[in-house]
């Protein structure tokens, strides 16, 4: 019962945390994607601890699905001291990213049944976050420019116009 709603929270987590990026730091709008991220992650806490408590075999549901954990846990991180010393947040904001493309993309392959429309769904998903992540990390000027170069690369199999290794990786 609870797939309809966790796919379009999925779906939203993935938009939220694009216009996060976007969106210029402590502005009320920042305000209001910190808060919609928080409580969509707060929603995916709830159903991962409700699916392990309905599971036959929690051991054996949560050997099988430890990625998950790793992803439930990862943004929590963010407040820990460690990270600020060894300068890790912008690994902790790729990990954010990373972990809304693979929630996101893992539910549109489970609800969406045609195959045209599952496509479409994680070709945006890549692109949106390709996009992210070159622009956090290749030296992308601007986040138009990385969504531009994310989308055509994408699309047509270009390679990409940065000379980052991060965008070597990506492509």
């Amino acid at each position: 019962r609870l797939d309809g709603p966790v796919t379009v929270a999925g779906i939203l987590f993935v938009l939220v945390i694009v216009a996060d990026r976007m969106t210029s730091a402590g502005s009320p709008l920042a305000t209001v994607w910190v808060v919609a991220g928080w409580g969509l992650w707060a929603l995916f806490v709830a159903e991962f601890v409700l699916r392990a408590a309905i599971a036959p075999s929690t051991p054996g549901f949560l050997r099988r699905n430890w990625w998950q954990v790793v992803f439930l846990v990862l943004p929590f991180l963010r407040f820990a001291r460690i990270v600020a010393r060894l300068r890790l947040r912008p690994v902790v904001r790729a990990g954010r990213v990373v972990s809304a493309t693979v929630r996101g993309t893992r539910i549109a392959g489970r609800e969406l049944t045609g195959r045209a429309a599952w496509r479409l769904t994680v070709t945006a998903i890549v692109i949106l976050t390709s996009s992210q992540l070159l622009y956090e990390f290749a030296g992308y000027t601007s986040y138009a420019l990385a969504l531009h170069d994310a989308a055509y690369a994408t699309v047509t199999g270009e390679p990409l116009s940065s000379q980052a290794t991060v965008a070597r990786v990506m492509e």
